[in-house]
C-alpha cells in the first residue's frame, strides 16, 4: 500500500527502512494500520507514488508517513513534493528527525517551499530516555541531532511540530518546554497497543 487515506488526509508509505527501532512502533504490532497493509514488497518509484496519489486536491494534507522513515528517500520526497506543490497540495512530513545524520549533511534547506509542515518525533526529554525508547542506529547522539534538525526546520518550514507518545515515565511538560524553546508546537500522541 503506497497511498492510504485516514480522515481527510492522504498518507504516503514509501519505504520500510528506518534508522530507529522504537519499542512502541506500530510496525511491531502488525502489518498495517487502519485496515491498510503497509509492509512494502519493494520501494515504489516516483512515478508509482504520483500515480497512487492521483488528484491531491481532495485532501487537506498529503503526508509522507508510513512504516519507514520517509527521509531515508530524500530525493524521492523532494521530487514527489515538487509535483504535489504544483498541484496545490499541502505537504507534511512525519519524521524521526534523524535525516541530517542519515545523509551526513543539513538537508532541511532542500525542503523550503516544498513542505508546509513537519512533525518530528521527539519522544523523550533526554538523550538517555530517547535512546532506551527509540533505539536509533546512531545511539544517544541521535537526540541532539533531532533538536538541531527541529531548529533548522523552524527556519525553513512554516509549521513545525514535535511529538511525543504518551508513555509512562515521559515528562510531557519538559517536552513542551523543549518544543517551545525551539519555536515548535508539541503534540502528544496516544500510545496504541
Amino acid at each position: 500500500m503506497i497511498a492510504y487515506k485516514l480522515g481527510k488526509n492522504l498518507y504516503l508509505n514509501i519505504t520500510n527502512r528506518c534508522s530507529s527501532n522504537c519499542s512502541f512502533c506500530l510496525r511491531n504490532l502488525g502489518p498495517g494500520v487502519g485496515g491498510y497493509k503497509l509492509w512494502l514488497d519493494r520501494e515504489p518509484t516516483v512515478e508509482e507514488i504520483i500515480k497512487a496519489v492521483g488528484d491531491p486536491s481532495g485532501y487537506e494534507q498529503v503526508v509522507f508517513c508510513g512504516y519507514g522513515e520517509p527521509l531515508m528517500r530524500l530525493d524521492v520526497v523532494l521530487e514527489v513534493s515538487r509535483y504535489l506543490k504544483q498541484k496545490g497540495a499541502y505537504v507534511r512530513i512525519d519524521t524521526n528527525g534523524q535525516a541530517n545524520l542519515i545523509h551526513g549533511k543539513n538537508i532541511v534547506p532542500l525542503l523550503k517551499g516544498l513542505v508546509d509542515a513537519v512533525s518530528i518525533s521527539l519522544n523523550a526529554e533526554s538523550p538517555q530516555k530517547y535512546d532506551k525508547l527509540c533505539r536509533s542506529e546512531f545511539g544517544e547522539k541521535a537526540y541532539e541531532s533531532i533538536l538541531d534538525f527541529a531548529k533548522e526546520c523552524v527556519k525553513y518550514i512554516p509549521k513545525v511540530i514535535l511529538s511525543v507518545v504518551d508513555l509512562p515515565g515521559i515528562d510531557i511538560e519538559k517536552c513542551r518546554h523543549i518544543a517551545r524553546d525551539i519555536g515548535a508546537e508539541l503534540r502528544v500522541r496516544p500510545y496504541l497497543k
